[in-house]
């Protein structure tokens, strides 16, 4: 999930080890680097590679503290919205790349309060327009 946007991307990773987390970083370079240039995870050992992400995708990680889930804020109210699509303790394995697509489609293109009442996907064009027209447009 990107913070100034909203948009959220879900990639399927095969299992929970620190390797497989490495994987993840594929789909975190199709996000424009201007909107990935830093992550906020929990104290999950799934992290313990965490410089190897960073190397291969050039954004930095920073770690929330133990128990201190309002340092991501954005990131558990997403993880809410999802659980409308993927109920906490459901079986992961069986959803497919192309399910957890229609789920993140659906997610981005639902109007936000955080977002007056825009669609990230909106919103993430825009920010995107701004940026390849360039500074002077940023205003």
């Amino acid at each position: 999930m990107e913070r100034t946007t909203r948009v959220v991307m879900l990639a399927k990773v095969d299992g929970t080890t620190a390797a497989a987390y490495v994987g993840f970083s594929d789909k975190l370079n199709e996000v424009s680097r201007s909107l990935r240039l830093s992550m906020t995870y929990d104290q999950g050992r799934e992290m313990v590679k965490h410089a190897d992400i960073t190397q291969k995708t050039g954004t930095a990680i920073y770690f929330a503290d133990p128990h201190s889930s309002w340092q991501r804020g954005s990131n558990e109210n997403t993880n809410g919205l999802l659980r409308q699509y993927l109920p906490k303790g459901a079986d992961l394995s069986v959803y497919s790349p192309d399910d957890l697509d229609e789920i993140a489609a659906s997610l981005n293109t639902r109007p936000r309060q955080t977002l007056d009442w825009r669609k990230p996907l909106e919103v993430y064009a825009k920010v995107l327009q701004k940026s390849v027209a360039g500074p002077s447009t940023l205003q």
